[in-house]
């Protein structure tokens, strides 16, 4: 990454965790300490200020569990043949290994049930090449071969590899058919937190419609993701004040209502079959929790339940 004039200046390690890196700023020392960072093709200390022009690049290492061992966890399967897997996610299930969270992963379920799967990810994420956060539900598609997970990668790449969302919010946003675009990257107030950013950030869209308007005033919405960036849906609908029900994070008094995390569900998925081509579009059933959320609030989930 080249650093542009408004950033000259700027330290090693504050560069790398605001810009499209994505990392915290101690993961971004531990980097420049490891000797993963060059600036101009030399190593610097991460004290070292920047100047206009420069270019940096950091090879930034997939995480590795040593106990990387498939697991007996029951999973839904949407579909299934020789190259991918497409399964529900529950709520509450991590998706890969991170930090705290060395077993129960779906990454672990996945590798219990198949056996194998591509080796593109890094052994801690084994044919996943995309994910959901923890307490997202829904749909996700897993690579049993290096050849389906690079064709997964690439309708990602070039975004015709489609995700819709369904969720609930908090208001009813205007207009009821529309789009947000706007760049996302960490918040500087808060590392754990993703915000709108005016510099630094990755280019991020989403396009939501409105379904149904609830009581308690809130909404049902059909999400679609142009882009799939860190948290992308709840910071969207949290900039135009329309934040996801239930959601911790980003939304205030979530604890009103009958859900116990961000009423988001990751419903429909259309892609090309990565090796014969063909046209897939599969759905993930809601969960129960946000069926009986939308019930509660006076709306039909039928459509979304089949």
């Amino acid at each position: 990454m080249i650093v542009p004039p408004e950033r000259s200046g700027e330290r090693l390690d504050k560069f790398l965790s605001s810009s499209e890196f994505d990392i915290t700023r101690a993961r971004a020392k531990k980097l420049i300490d490891d000797g993963c960072v060059t600036v101009n093709g030399e190593s610097f200390k991460a004290s070292y200020a920047l100047k206009a022009g420069d270019e940096v690049l950091a090879v930034i290492p997939e995480p590795v569990s040593p106990d990387m061992i498939g697991e007996d966890i029951p999973l839904e399967i949407i579909y299934e043949d020789d190259d991918i897997i497409v399964v529900n996610k529950p709520a509450g299930m991590v998706t890969h290994p991170s930090a705290g969270h060395y077993s129960g992963t779906l990454a672990h379920a996945l590798l219990g049930h198949c056996g194998n799967l591509s080796g593109i990810g890094g052994v801690a994420r084994p044919g996943i090449a995309h994910r959901l956060d923890k307490d997202t539900s829904g749909i996700i598609v897993a690579a049993k071969n290096d050849k389906a997970h690079l064709a997964i990668s690439e309708q990602l790449k070039d975004r015709t590899l489609g995700r819709t969302y369904v969720a609930v919010v908090k208001g009813t946003p205007k207009p009821a058919d529309g789009s947000i675009e706007a760049e996302i990257g960490r918040n500087p107030k808060d590392r754990k937190k993703m915000a709108i950013v005016e510099r630094g950030g990755k280019h991020a869209v989403s396009h939501y419609r409105v379904v149904q308007e609830l009581s308690q005033k809130t909404s049902l919405l059909e999400v679609t993701l142009e882009t799939g960036r860190t948290h992308q849906i709840r910071v969207h609908m949290h900039s135009i004040n329309r934040p996801v029900v239930g959601d911790p994070m980003y939304s205030r008094g979530s604890g009103k209502f009958a859900i116990k995390r961000q009423a988001l569900h990751a419903w429909r998925m259309r892609l090309r079959h990565p090796v014969t081509g063909e046209a897939l579009e599969l759905y993930a059933p809601l969960p129960k929790d946000m069926e009986e959320l939308i019930r509660c609030l006076d709306g039909d989930p039928s459509p979304y339940i089949k």
